[in-house]
């Protein structure tokens, strides 16, 4: 009942701010706010950019393997030219015009890094010289199959295609973390809407308290049963109080501005928060905590594939000046006449084979030095992967000891507020009677809306607190899940 009253009791002040329409303005939840953030947030837009990106380099390289056509057509090729036969010590000239396309296929193996292709060329060709006296009109077609492999070498297609696939991963990893700490940051930064609608809220209660102490005093002075002096601190106590009520006013707008901007909103919409602030406490068992972090946390997996990284990187390095070799194979069929179907009449037989090998004799150390140097890499990364984890225990620690600790804020909070409340009550009582001065009862007043701040504060603490240990470990200790982000599902399955 208390709670709903308290929601009833913010909604109406959340219509009596400036600009507070029903119409004219959007009541938010936290669920709501996520909603729209997760569609409209600047940073979980551009992290979904970075992710299609790597997708798309992913697509085409797969794409890339499987068979390649092209046609490649020269319409017109004539040329003239003149020169002299050393045989017949004569001058002559060729007059030649050609018109051919070449077709072909090729086929990348990624098990062997090796390509297979068929090509053919077919054309037509006229040609006549002055050292013969003779015209030449015939087709001709040349058909071939080649294949080429590359020894002794890493696979190039194969270390692309991992790289891809890491990169992907990593993608995937960075968007379903900058999903966790868009919660996160949604969630601190509604809060700070909601608290400083709170302190508005406060702020007018106080001014309220303050304006019913003044009416009081200045009647009292005009009674002549106070002094004047009364009578300048009630005026100036109600001042006090109009004026912070105006600054919370503007604290309040600056908030909404920075959630807005955050969360993709138009800043010129009106809102206001909505929000239930009751915090029950949850057992949070410390070693498991650790056990969930460390299973479950996406950094440790990112520090892995920047160690796989790394050393397809060190397999690069060490092919720099490497003994490597490549074998050239192909096999053609010539034909050429001039009827098209008697092309193949009396065709030549093209075979051509080839091995070559680079062998490296002296580098000055270069190789080695890279190696080392690379090697010093690996080791940095693997470095990296063991502070993560320990930085992790210790993230995972350190809010677990900020839970029990909030725990005890809030005890302390609510008691503090429930003492401020009776004290200021007994105290206004005390002013109504005379026992006590304008001044001394605006102090009770200020202690009593600082303790209605610390509590929900310490409340709002405790949530945040709770939510940051569901990030660090991927356990929710609320609902007893695993939280699993649905882009790293899709990866397993794809694996």
């Amino acid at each position: 009942m208390k709670l709903l009253l308290s929601k009833l009791k913010l909604l109406l002040i959340c219509l009596l701010l400036p600009g507070g329409f029903v119409a004219a303005q959007r009541i938010l939840t936290l669920d709501m706010a996520m909603d729209i953030a997760q569609q409209n947030s600047p940073s979980i837009r551009t992290s979904l950019l970075n992710l299609e990106r790597s997708q798309q380099l992913l697509k085409a390289q797969k794409a890339a393997l499987k068979s390649q056509f092209t046609l490649s057509l020269t319409p017109v090729d004539y040329s003239k030219t003149r020169a002299f036969d050393d045989y017949t010590s004569n001058w002559y000239t060729t007059e030649r015009f050609n018109t051919y396309g070449t077709f072909t296929v090729a086929q990348p193996v990624l098990v062997t890094d090796g390509t297979i292709s068929l090509s053919n060329t077919f054309g037509w060709q006229k040609s006549n010289s002055t050292s013969s006296g003779s015209e030449n009109k015939s087709f001709t077609n040349d058909l071939y199959v080649s294949i080429n492999q590359p020894l002794f070498t890493y696979n190039k297609l194969k270390l692309q295609l991992k790289t891809l696939e890491l990169d992907l991963e990593n993608s995937n990893l960075s968007y379903a973390m900058q999903r966790l700490n868009l919660e996160k940051q949604v969630t601190q930064y509604f809060y700070n809407v909601y608290m400083a609608q709170m302190s508005l809220t406060i702020s007018q209660d106080e001014l309220s308290n303050t304006k019913k102490t003044y009416e009081i005093t200045k009647n009292k002075v005009d009674a002549g049963l106070s002094a004047m002096e009364e009578y300048y601190q009630a005026e100036l106590n109600y001042a006090t109080a109009e004026s912070e009520v105006q600054n919370q006013r503007v604290s309040l707008e600056n908030a909404k501005d920075i959630f807005k901007q955050y969360i993709g909103m138009d800043i010129y919409e009106e809102i206001s928060m909505m929000a239930d602030v009751k915090a029950t406490p949850v057992d949070v068992d410390l070693k498991q905590a650790i056990n969930y972090g460390l299973q479950s946390r996406m950094e440790i997996r990112q520090r892995e594939i920047d160690v796989e990284n790394s050393q397809f990187d060190l397999i690069t390095t060490k092919a720099l000046n490497e003994f490597k070799g490549e074998v050239n194979v192909s096999y053609g069929l010539t034909g050429d006449n001039s009827k098209l179907v008697d092309i193949y009449n009396s065709p030549t037989k093209s075979p051509r084979i080839s091995v070559a090998f680079n062998v490296p004799l002296f580098d000055w150390g270069e190789k080695k030095a890279r190696i080392k140097a690379q090697e010093a890499v690996i080791q940095s990364q693997e470095l990296n992967l063991q502070e993560e984890k320990t930085q992790i225990v210790i993230d995972i620690r350190s809010v677990y000891r900020s839970l029990l600790n909030q725990t005890t804020q809030i005890d302390i909070a609510q008691q503090n507020e429930k003492n401020a409340q009776l004290t200021y009550e007994i105290n206004q009582e005390r002013y109504s009677n005379g026992d006590l001065t304008g001044m001394d009862l605006n102090l009770y007043q200020t202690q009593l809306s600082e303790k209605k701040m610390a509590y929900a504060q310490s409340l709002i603490n405790y949530k945040i607190e709770l939510l940051n240990l569901k990030i660090q470990t991927l356990y929710d200790f609320e609902k007893g899940i695993a939280i699993v982000p649905e882009e790293i599902m899709q990866t397993q399955q794809n694996k």
